[in-house]
């Protein structure tokens, strides 16, 4: 899902210690900047053609990460795929690799998070895997569990955890409290 009033990643660490922190640093792109959701991922190793199989899936408001294993020389991600993910409803996409057509994905309303960008397509050999576990950034990403992205990063809620069943009330009164301390 991608709603204005969602908790904060640092909110939502604060309020839970078991909280997973991807250490992937990841750049923002289309006009959505924070999402969450169930998982379901792909793994792709620079080819594009199960990312096109997932993104022409029902989304349902689900997040789907995508291990392609850091690589920057090939895009596994673009604006005709985007214009997919929108149509059938993914809350947003966290890409280990590089996307492309910056600027149009910029202009839609959909939450990407990737490494980059880089012109070049991928290869298109039917190459990878769907709804396994995927990892990076120190995280091992497993369909079914929950992720949230904003600005400040990705993290990955305890198994059986949603944002909406952790508390953060307390945790924002006290960092507001230490705040303010003389």
């Amino acid at each position: 899902m991608a709603i204005s009033t969602m908790k904060k990643t640092s909110d939502l660490c604060d309020a839970c210690a078991e909280i997973v922190v991807c250490k992937t640093p990841l750049r923002s792109f289309g006009q959505i900047r924070s999402f969450y959701g169930e998982i379901k991922t792909v793994q792709c190793d620079g080819d594009i053609t199960k990312m096109r199989e997932a993104v022409n899936l029902p989304g349902r408001g689900m997040v789907l990460v995508v291990d392609n294993a850091g690589i920057l020389e090939h895009a596994v991600f673009g604006d005709v795929m985007a214009g997919l993910a929108i149509q059938n409803e993914w809350a947003g996409l966290i890409i280990y690799g590089a996307i492309r057509d910056v600027a149009i994905i910029d202009a839609l309303p959909i939450g990407v998070k990737a490494l980059g960008a880089i012109p070049c397509r991928g290869s298109r050999l039917g190459i990878g895997k769907a709804n396994i576990p995927v990892s990076f950034g120190g995280v091992s990403f497993s369909p079914g569990c929950f992720v949230v992205a904003d600005e400040d990063g990705v993290i990955l809620l305890p198994a059986g955890m949603t944002p909406e069943s952790i508390s953060t009330e307390e945790a924002i009164r006290e960092t507001y409290s230490f705040a303010i301390q003389k």
